[in-house]
């Protein structure tokens, strides 16, 4: 094989490994769906709840003594408490990184980079691919932070991403499913639509997100020299 050809070969697979077909974009909006929220406790259609990763991640029964405790308990200290804590953490984060794996292997995450770059990298200078662990954190702060950490240990991208991410991410995280469930106490209290506080916290999370990629640009920027 000549040395041109054996150059053109891995710019080819490279090529490949990128392309967006039909099925990548269905992937995509299944993906995109299942973590977003959309299907959460659907007035009149409980049914979608079965396609929402909120419901499927279930939850612990309680205890019939006393019925307010779960599983993990009550009056638990120290890291014996922690433990039993984290262990409670980890079917959510099994069930977020099973699906990716899932929906990558059809092309999700490809199709993910090509239509979210566009959006993310002007406004967090961030890769479109970085968008499926942002909208799973707003359900879920864990396997978001799971997702993140994928796609670090995989050179998809680097420390100052991270930071970026971790400051949208914990601003407000786990928005919808937070919002809907602890904050549904104040629906009653609102002279304005639902809507509005949802989409200004969601707005809010790209400023702060925004601002920290400022601050790392500018004050810390030396620390990210020999990355």
């Amino acid at each position: 094989m000549s040395e041109s050809k054996m150059l053109e070969q891995p710019a080819k697979e490279e090529a490949n490994e990128w392309k967006v077909g039909p099925g990548a974009w269905i992937s995509l909006i299944i993906v995109l769906l299942v973590f977003s929220g959309f299907f959460f406790k659907v007035d009149g259609m409980a049914w979608l709840g079965a396609f929402d990763f909120t419901t499927l991640g279930g939850s612990f029964g309680t205890m019939k003594s006393p019925e307010t405790s779960t599983f993990i308990g009550s009056g638990g200290i120290s890291a014996k408490a922690g433990f039993l804590f984290a262990l409670s953490l980890v079917p959510t984060v099994m069930l977020a990184l099973g699906l990716l794996e899932i929906f990558t292997h059809y092309g999700a995450i490809r199709a993910a980079h090509k239509l979210l770059t566009p959006l993310l990298k002007p406004l967090l200078g961030i890769p479109g691919y970085t968008g499926l662990a942002l909208i799973t954190d707003l359900q879920s702060t864990d396997a978001g932070a799971a997702l993140t950490k994928e796609l670090y240990d995989s050179g998809k991208i680097a420390r100052k991403d991270v930071v970026i991410m971790g400051a949208w991410q914990y601003s407000g995280a786990g928005l919808i499913n937070n919002y809907f469930s602890i904050g549904s106490a104040m629906f009653a209290s609102l002279t304005i639509p639902i809507i509005i506080p949802l989409v200004l916290m969601f707005v809010l999370k790209f400023i702060g997100a925004a601002v920290v990629r400022l601050t790392l640009n500018t004050v810390y920027k030396r620390d990210f020299d020999h990355e």
